[in-house]
């Protein structure tokens, strides 16, 4: 007569044999690690985020490329301008393109174009990522302030809001950055019109993100959590950067990718207007203002307009696809 089998503390002899045989364990993913999942299954923003890094490098190692592919962005050549002509354009087709100067040479001065779009680089990030940690940390601030507390303080920090956003910006960022002296602050040339732009931008471009972080913290703080904190007496400050916070990380995180794009173009059309960074320093939008004076030959407008396209289309790849990654309701 056979002995009937035993059941174990799981109730199951399948699963007390595949424990007992040491089979796999099966281990829970975080919410990061299941974010990263699904942003590597975005090639197109995976593509997006590999040009953004090799875009960074390029603005780092500068010097060192344009050491070895060209010439100092400011040095001219005046033997590859057609000066006897009366155009004042570059020798030879394409703009004066060679294995010496990649993407040709400007007209009058003959600068390298291939120098100053690598350079411009390192303008156009520097003003947009700092103007874009000064947005996000100022409309971070006012927003959770404003959506946690409510009552009279989010009525004065809306309208704080809705005042900024009325505001003609760019109209002001003329005005500031036409009238400001070259010496101020203990700073002066490009460096004090670099700290101006960043104030500029990012100073009145928080409520964007303020606006979103507000209705994220106004939903957040109905959440069951959250009132299981106030139940076990957590004060305000541990509900705030403890419960609040890092649930905020994924908007924040994201309307930052999204913010970038925009304060490049928004650097890029001061510099156009001539109240950006002073020449001869090279920025992608000054490189735009000069070449419309040669609008016949588009060529010289071709590269800076393409570096400001392929930089802009990126970041919003990236940031469409990590927005995508860091909702949960992503199937």
């Amino acid at each position: 007569m056979s002995t009937p089998l035993e059941l174990g503390p799981s109730g199951s002899v399948a699963a007390d044999e595949a424990a007992l045989a040491g089979g796999d364990k099966i281990e829970g993913r975080s919410l990061g690690q299941i974010a990263w999942r699904r942003l590597k299954r975005d090639k197109v923003a995976i593509a997006g985020f590999v040009f953004l890094v090799f875009l960074i490098l390029v603005a780092v190692f500068a010097p060192l490329i344009v050491k070895l592919l060209g010439d100092p962005p400011t040095q001219f050549h005046q033997d590859l301008i057609d000066t006897a002509g009366g155009t004042l354009l570059p020798t030879g087709n394409f703009g004066g393109m060679s294995w010496d100067h990649l993407m040709g040479v400007e007209p009058v001065n003959g600068r390298d174009i291939f120098s100053r779009v690598v350079y411009g680089a390192r303008i156009s990030l520097l003003i947009a990522f700092f103007a874009t940690l000064v947005s996000v940390v100022i409309g971070t601030t006012m927003g959770v302030v404003a959506g946690f507390f409510g009552g009279w303080v989010d009525s004065v920090i809306s309208r704080l809001m809705d005042m900024f956003l009325a505001f003609p910006l760019l109209v002001f960022a003329i005005a500031l950055a036409g009238v400001f002296p070259d010496r101020a602050f203990g700073i002066q040339g490009n460096t004090l019109r670099i700290v101006l732009l960043v104030f500029i931008i990012g100073f009145f471009n928080w409520p964007y993100i303020g606006r979103i972080i507000r209705g994220q913290t106004l939903s957040l703080r109905q959440r069951e959590f959250v009132d299981a904190s106030r139940s076990l007496g957590a004060r305000r400050p541990y509900i705030l950067f403890t419960e609040l916070l890092p649930n905020l990380v994924a908007p924040i995180l994201v309307y930052a990718t999204l913010l970038i794009p925009t304060n490049i173009l928004f650097e890029a059309a001061l510099s156009f207007l001539g109240v950006g960074v002073r020449p001869p320093t090279p920025t992608w939008g000054g490189m735009l203002s000069d070449a419309v004076t040669f609008y016949t030959s588009p060529h010289f407008m071709l590269w800076p307009g393409l570096a400001i396209f392929a930089t802009v289309l990126a970041f919003n790849l990236f940031g469409d696809g990590l927005r995508d990654a860091l909702d949960p309701r992503t199937r």
